[in-house]
């Protein structure tokens, strides 16, 4: 029996696509154990959002092939796709997967290994059907691959190729399945899933249907969104996603930038306005949702001007959580090649000032939810805070909350209280009302 060990970088697409290429091998007679451990496989499945992560991607390949040298490293995923398999091989790769591949990881090693006299057995199931085999409370979902929008910085496109979705009747059978296996919150995810069914115009699918089927499966308990775009932000999208009693209230619609002129140049499709009216109206048709985002500060070109607007921006706003990158250059990108370059010193000092305001804005929405209202947590894992043991877990708003530890108390299990007050900077210490359905 073969092992094999993974290493996962990059988006939460790619950690479920990892998942199913566990589960196949799993499945097929390969035995799975930890990177750091030796195995006769190693499949690193990597990340080329930036030039960091490629360089992320080519340590671990190395880090692979010196816990064992006879083994096969397989490079799998977006490094592949952006740099060619032809030009990863040199890296010390013995096989390179590009990401239309890894679906066919266990025929792919099979050919490798040249073992068409061994039994090996074929896999029958759906191909979506990962099992999640970590344990979590909380299971990711991919409903659409792809990204057609070309945002000036942004390699995904040329890595992960042009939108395509998934049936919703396959993903609402995952979702149920995964429901059933006893994973309570779904988190629908993509590359860019705002998009999905644009690629199937006509037939009825889109995502507002995506996530009223979705919310419906009996077996759900909680349905999550991963990034949205401002531009889906409709009345007519809101006030029908509104009514949803599973759906959580914690939106993450992407920003990048509060300034007008560099949204233009990152080739954005929306203006700070359409944000506002965005934000606007989830928080007309929801009771104080959480709002979060990301920001790309030191863009080419940003001015002080220009910062300084995104900075008023994000205080008008006022978002729950505020993602914060300094921009990294990416070749093969129309930003890499713009003039004004800022220094790193510059994007350091601006991200700081950034991080500062989300530290405020972060406190400021937690502590408007000790109110005496009654919440529901969603238990994760035990862990100690100030010398002393807790579950923690999350709301529906996402709001980290964490319970004394005691018996009954595991992961999986909803309770239900309200918040007391704050254990740490992120976390908030919770009294338990009700204990609710595991």
């Amino acid at each position: 029996m073969k092992k094999v060990a993974f290493h996962n970088l990059g988006c939460k697409v790619n950690a479920y696509e990892t998942d199913i290429m566990r589960k196949k091998l799993s499945q097929n007679g390969y035995m799975i154990v930890p990177f750091d451990q030796r195995a006769d496989i190693y499949i690193v499945n990597t990340c080329s959002v930036t030039n960091i992560a490629d360089r992320k991607s080519r340590q671990l390949l190395h880090r692979a092939r010196h816990l064992n040298p006879e083994a096969v490293v397989v490079a799998a995923g977006c490094y592949v796709n952006t740099r060619g398999k032809e030009r990863v091989l040199p890296d010390g790769v013995d096989i390179a997967v590009v990401n239309e591949e890894k679906e066919n990881i266990v025929e792919i090693l099979a050919a490798f290994f040249n073992e068409s006299g061994q039994e090996i057995k074929e896999y029958s199931g759906n191909p979506y059907d990962t099992g999640q085999i970590r344990p979590h409370t909380r299971a990711f979902v991919k409903c659409q691959d792809g990204c057609n929008r070309f945002c000036s910085y942004c390699i995904i496109p040329y890595a992960r190729g042009r939108i395509k979705s998934r049936r919703i009747s396959d993903i609402c059978n995952e979702i149920d399945g995964l429901a059933r296996e006893g994973f309570n919150e779904i988190v629908l995810t993509g590359i860019h899933i705002c998009s999905y069914g644009l690629d199937r115009p006509g037939d009825g699918e889109d995502l507002k249907k995506l996530i009223s089927s979705a919310a419906a499966q009996d077996s759900v308990r909680r349905l999550r969104l991963s990034s949205l775009e401002p531009n889906i932000i409709t009345e007519e999208f809101v006030s029908e996603i509104c009514g949803l009693d599973k759906l959580c209230p914690h939106f993450h619609l992407s920003l990048q930038s509060g300034s007008d002129t560099v949204l233009k140049r990152m080739n954005r499709h929306y203006t700070t306005e359409e944000y506002l009216k965005g934000v606007e109206l989830l928080r007309k048709y929801f009771n104080d949702p959480a709002i979060t985002t990301d920001i790309i500060t030191g863009f080419p070109g940003e001015t002080e001007e220009e910062f300084h607007e995104t900075v008023e921006f994000v205080k008008r706003i006022g978002f729950y959580e505020t993602h914060i990158f300094k921009y990294s250059r990416r070749r093969g990108t129309v930003a890499d090649r713009m003039e004004g370059q800022l220094t790193e010193a510059v994007k350091a000092r601006r991200s700081d000032v950034l991080l500062k305001i989300n530290r405020e804005n972060k406190r400021d929405y937690m502590s408007r939810h000790i109110d005496g209202k009654e919440y529901e947590l969603l238990l994760e894992e035990e862990e100690m805070i100030d010398g002393k043991p807790y579950m923690t877990g999350y709301t529906k708003e996402y709001i980290r909350g964490a319970v004394p530890l005691r018996p009954g108390l595991l992961s999986g299990r909803a309770v239900k209280g309200c918040f007391k007050e704050f254990a740490d900077s992120d976390t908030m210490l919770f009294e338990i009302n009700e204990v609710g359905n595991e």
